[in-house]
């Protein structure tokens, strides 16, 4: 996968509170195993009406957002069924993060196995970010993972914690097929001492 280092996009505001798995992709569209082409179905229920046309008044529907790379959200995203396709059309869209107060675990955790960057703040400093992202194409932030600061249009930073492994994982783009190409060398001496054994 993609290293993730420095990202400066515009943020998107979502201030909805539990938005789950299937309202971030419904499970009509979940017929492919192959983790592109999600994009264009994410928030499909917020995003169209029952005609399928476009809802202008839905945040990522709106010019200012639809190249939007960060999105600001409430509290327990990604709640829900354990859906890998989630995180899927959230990347397929074009976000590579997403920063709220808190997420669902599984979420949480298929989020940085497939590259992207998911940020726990408190309440407060999510509220400075929605107010910021509210500012359309002004609300340009740039997230530092090696620093772990959250730039402000206004320049001021926001620090935030993160599990140093999947600091590693994202920094390297290491996922878990990578990680375990990493011991390649172990795993061919494994499989030799094997070979030796008079039973096999």
């Amino acid at each position: 996968m993609d290293k993730f280092t420095t990202l400066t996009g515009v943020a998107a505001p979502l201030p909805l509170i539990n938005v789950d798995t299937d309202m971030i992709i419904p499970a009509r569209f979940l017929k492919s195993i192959k983790r592109t082409g999600f994009g264009k179905d994410l928030f499909y229920t917020l995003r169209y009406d029952e005609s399928g046309n476009e809802r202008a008044d839905f945040v990522l529907n709106k010019a200012a957002y639809r190249g939007a790379e960060v999105l600001v959200a409430g509290n327990n995203f990604g709640c829900g069924s354990s859906r890998e396709h989630a995180p899927w059309a959230l990347m397929d869209f074009g976000i590579k993060c997403v920063i709220a107060p808190d997420f669902a675990d599984i979420f949480y955790n298929n989020s940085f196995k497939n590259g992207m960057l998911l940020i726990k703040l408190p309440q407060a400093e999510v509220d400075q970010l929605m107010e910021d992202a509210e500012n359309g194409a002004n609300a340009t932030v740039t997230v530092d993972l090696e620093a772990q600061e959250i730039r402000r249009p206004d320049g001021q930073m926001i620090k935030f914690d993160i599990d140093p492994f999947k600091k590693h994982c994202l920094l390297n783009g290491l996922d878990d097929i990578g990680l375990t190409l990493k011991k390649e060398d172990k795993l061919a001496d494994f499989e030799e001492k094997r070979k030796a054994q008079p039973w096999l």
